[in-house]
């Protein structure tokens, strides 16, 4: 089975319903009663009638109904904000080579992302970045436009190096609250790179999440003696010598750039979190969604 069966057959997106139909009824297990805002950009959706009492006002009064039944009830209607949600892909070569399981991993968050915020009648867009930023997919709004989703992600072509810095060149839109999910696995040419990358957030009007895919033997990489490394986006070559103390030192190191990273974008008020390619999907979406994203709630 290729990568995009993988990605896309008919059992994938059922158990994204199915995640979806979990994620409605944990809402309506919280909500009690209908919950006023004084936020701007909300859409009235129909929901259930009641009586109408004298502290009502008149204007609510659903006068057709009373045509036919001669009975006053007034409308109830639930407000609905409309969020702008932005998938933002890394498509540099890192993310499919050596490990195929990244892209894997990246092409099925950002079709459930897409999945969950079309069918709360949010708008998606997509955009790529790895060597420049790219539109890939432009505001769609309504269910129906998964299928297109889903055919434009099949023919992502993860190449080039990864320039983290092209993320500056992001504008979400200031006219609708806004989403934005960074899917990467910030491999730039330094460590360093990756807080400084992510700074430009702190300018950007939205709810800002930043989900680093990862593969365990990145963290914990399975070799020792001589070895050759060679970079899979420059082809850049170094011979080396490691030894078992050589990697737990890269183990350290490793787990010390992601907390470093982790506190950087807790300061900056980002959501960051870390996706292992080992670990259950379900899992993994639904623990980003219950960390207090608002498109959990819409």
């Amino acid at each position: 089975m290729t990568a995009d069966e993988q990605v896309f057959d008919p059992d994938f997106l059922q158990r994204l319903r199915t995640l979806f139909f979990k994620l409605r009824r944990r809402r309506m297990l919280k909500q009690k009663g209908v919950q006023q805002t004084q936020a701007v950009g909300f859409t009235r959706e129909f929901k259930d009638y009641r009586h109408y009492t004298r502290s009502d006002d008149f204007r609510a009064i659903d006068w057709r109904l009373f045509a036919r039944i001669e009975r006053l009830f007034v409308k109830l209607y639930e407000e609905i904000q409309e969020f702008h949600v932005h998938i933002l892909i890394d498509v540099s070569r890192s993310m499919v080579e050596p490990f195929p399981r990244k892209r894997l991993a990246t092409l099925r968050l950002a079709v459930a992302l897409a999945y969950l915020g079309l069918m709360n009648q949010h708008r998606v867009s997509i955009a790529t970045f790895g060597s420049e930023m790219k539109t890939e997919v432009p505001p769609l709004k309504g269910q129906g436009h998964i299928h297109r989703i889903l055919q434009h992600l099949t023919g992502l072509e993860f190449e080039g190096v990864t320039n983290l810095a092209t993320l500056k060149h992001f504008r979400p839109s200031r006219g609708r609250r806004g989403i934005v999910f960074i899917l990467s696995d910030l491999l730039g040419s330094e460590p360093e790179e990756s807080a400084e990358a992510l700074q430009v957030t702190t300018s950007w009007p939205a709810e800002t999440h930043v989900v680093h895919i990862l593969e365990p033997e990145e963290m914990r990489p399975k070799i020792d003696g001589e070895v050759r490394l060679i970079d899979v986006e420059t082809q850049e070559q170094r011979q080396l010598t490691l030894t078992r103390r050589d990697m737990e030192r890269y183990a350290k190191a490793f787990d010390t750039y992601l907390d470093e990273l982790g506190q950087s974008c807790l300061r900056r008020r980002v959501d960051y979190v870390t996706w292992r390619t080992d670990l259950a999907f379900e899992k993994l979406f639904l623990e980003l969604l219950s960390r207090g994203s608002a498109l959990s709630q819409g």
